[in-house]
């Protein structure tokens, strides 16, 4: 075999130096996603002003959340609870559950979302209705987050989902609420870009931040993916047995976020405005992994 040119040695360097500056730019003011328990787990290894996105679990109460929030807000983190429709039983229980959010834990920005469970445990069954009733300004709050799906709702149709999100989108910028989207995770770039191409066609203008399976053990991984309705993209990387060694095997994202970082790069127009890590019980290892990579660059 030939030697490498030198001009092609420098040109392969130079790629691969461009590669690891998009993804260090793709990562920039990434957030994370815990549950309560894990709050603990990410004070003191996230940057100041980094974003925490705390889940609202079915038997969590609202003073576990707000608990939470309290702490990440304390270590100069910024709180962003979820806020679950289905869970709430009517506007005072949501009112009361803002205005300590606020009060005792200086949460401005949450997550909206419907809900997973069956039966509402009242009046809402819909992020939407909790918009209308202006609670959220009531207590200041100043973004709005919601989520999408590359590869769909496990229970929701596309269109319905579409309409819905349209909906949402439009009242909270009507009520001057500021506006986020944050996919579910995928383990292929392609649904996200799609995603992304097909938001903007479709005049939604918010910006999105990818979401990715942080690292897990496969069995949690699977199960994960399998509740949440990311299948097609989890049967594609199965065929590819050097990945599935590798992402499902409790290794890293970076295979997926270095075939996203390029367009985000190179079309702004997508919108694409960083990357959301579900972390599975393990936060450590996905900041751990992210930092290597901004500090890469």
């Amino acid at each position: 075999m030939a030697p490498q040119s030198v001009h092609g040695y420098a040109a392969d360097q130079q790629a691969v130096s461009n590669g690891e500056a998009s993804l260090a730019q793709l990562l920039a003011g990434y957030s994370v996603e815990v549950t309560a328990r894990d709050v603990d787990s990410v004070l003191g290894r996230l940057r100041r002003g980094s974003e925490v996105f705390i889940a609202n679990l079915p038997n969590d109460s609202p003073d576990v959340l707000v608990r939470a929030a309290a702490r990440v807000g304390a270590a100069g983190l910024i709180p962003v609870p979820h806020i679950v429709a289905r869970k709430i039983r009517d506007e005072p229980e949501l009112d009361g559950l803002l205005a300590r959010l606020a009060g005792e834990a200086g949460v401005e920005r949450a997550l909206v979302l419907g809900g997973d469970r069956d039966r509402p445990a009242g009046d809402f069954d819909a992020a939407l209705q909790l918009l209308h009733t202006r609670a959220f300004e009531r207590h200041n709050f100043s973004r709005i987050a919601f989520a999408c799906y590359p590869e769909g709702h496990p229970h929701i149709d596309k269109e319905v989902l579409r309409q819905a999100l349209r909906e949402k989108l439009a009242e909270a910028t009507s009520r001057g609420l500021d506006t986020l989207l944050v996919s579910q995770f995928t383990f292929e770039p392609e649904p996200i870009l799609k995603l992304a191409r097909d938001l903007r066609a479709s005049g939604i203008t918010a910006p999105l931040r990818i979401g990715v399976a942080g690292s897990a053990r496969r069995t949690t991984l699977v199960k994960y993916a399998i509740r949440c309705g990311v299948g097609a993209s989890l049967r594609a990387l199965t065929e590819r047995g050097h990945l599935v060694s590798g992402l499902i095997g409790g290794e890293t994202p970076g295979e997926l976020l270095e075939g996203i970082a390029p367009a985000a790069a190179t079309e702004p127009a997508l919108g694409i405005e960083g990357v959301h890590f579900f972390t599975f019980g393990e936060p450590g290892r996905s900041i751990e992994w992210a930092e290597a990579q901004i500090n890469r660059s």
